[in-house]
């Protein structure tokens, strides 16, 4: 396969090439500097890392694409995280109810974004720095400031089994990331999703349901937070208040590295994997490298300043 038949592949599978190298230099570099990156068990600790904030990015993939911003992501993760352990630790209702609530609680925190967004007409980057607050205020309120332990079984089998040799977070993960690539990518919601965010005016001269296709993606972006809050809990077999705290920068570098477009019109799942990758590969490498956490902030804030204006770059070139 000569190099413009793999620039086609991958512009087929909506992969920016850019990314994927980045992510293979990053992690070279990383391997240089740490024996301990490459190991089976580091690789895991990668991938598990990755699992949670890359759901959040699916979420922010979606938002973003339709020129939308989501950043109560981290928050509504972990009062989702809560509500799914209290039903089940606290009430002692039967596991299940913590899928419940937590995918629950999460797509009715979207929804209330969604309605005030497209109701209210109050700007996205508000109505959700609001819901930031709001749903972790909630979670602390539901579990007393503490963490809630002690979740079922069939809870932590969610979180900490490896069928297969691979941890359970990633195969859903995967299930998560192919289903949403189809939708964005082959499904008509998808393609509203897309005109949505490339012109808004044109997309609503088409027929397009300006108001219902914007509650749906905020709907959606809050039901990926759920499934975050879920993998969290199960992981660490606590409902924990604090839980997310910071992922929504996390979630949103992700989806720009990965191609997503800040300003809307573009997005892709698949790149957005990568791009969730990368930022599992950096946060890692610079724990391994015994980098203070501060330091890892500036870091993720740097990386995400330089995506957006490399983005910005290549499309004045194209244009």
């Amino acid at each position: 396969m000569n190099p413009s038949e793999e620039f086609v592949l991958l512009s087929r599978l909506h992969i920016r090439l850019e990314s994927l190298i980045v992510l293979i230099v990053l992690s070279a570099t990383m391997a240089m500097l740490s024996p301990v990156f490459l190991s089976v068990n580091n690789l895991f600790n990668i991938i598990l890392a990755t699992a949670t904030f890359g759901v959040l990015a699916i979420g922010a993939t979606f938002v973003i694409s339709s020129a939308g911003l989501d950043l109560s992501l981290g928050s509504v993760l972990g009062l989702s995280s809560v509500v799914g352990a209290a039903l089940v630790v606290t009430l002692e209702w039967p596991w299940y109810f913590a899928i419940i609530g937590s995918l629950f609680a999460g797509t009715m925190a979207g929804a209330v974004n969604g309605f005030i967004i497209t109701r209210g007409l109050v700007p996205a980057f508000i109505v959700t720095l609001g819901m930031l607050g709001i749903a972790r205020g909630l979670a602390l309120i539901i579990s007393g400031g503490r963490g809630i332990y002690g979740l079922p079984n069939e809870i932590l089998f969610l979180g900490q089994a490896r069928p297969l040799g691979v941890p359970t977070p990633v195969f859903i993960l995967a299930i998560v990331a192919i289903i949403s690539h189809y939708i964005l990518a082959h499904t008509r919601f998808g393609h509203h999703t897309l005109a949505l965010g490339d012109n808004e005016a044109a997309a609503k001269a088409t027929g397009i349901d300006i108001s219902r296709q914007r509650m749906l993606l905020y709907m959606l972006s809050g039901l990926m937070a759920g499934i975050a809050g879920l993998i969290f809990t199960a992981r660490v077999n606590t409902g924990d208040p604090t839980a997310g705290l910071n992922y929504e920068l996390l979630a949103i570098t992700a989806a720009i590295i990965g191609g997503t477009n800040l300003f809307g019109g573009r997005g892709s799942i698949l790149g957005t994997m990568i791009g969730a990758l990368i930022m599992g590969v950096l946060q890692n490498g610079l724990n391994l490298l015994a980098v203070q956490a501060y330091y890892q902030q500036m870091a993720i804030g740097i990386v995400l300043i330089a995506a957006v204006w490399l983005d910005q770059v290549r499309d004045r070139r194209r244009s």
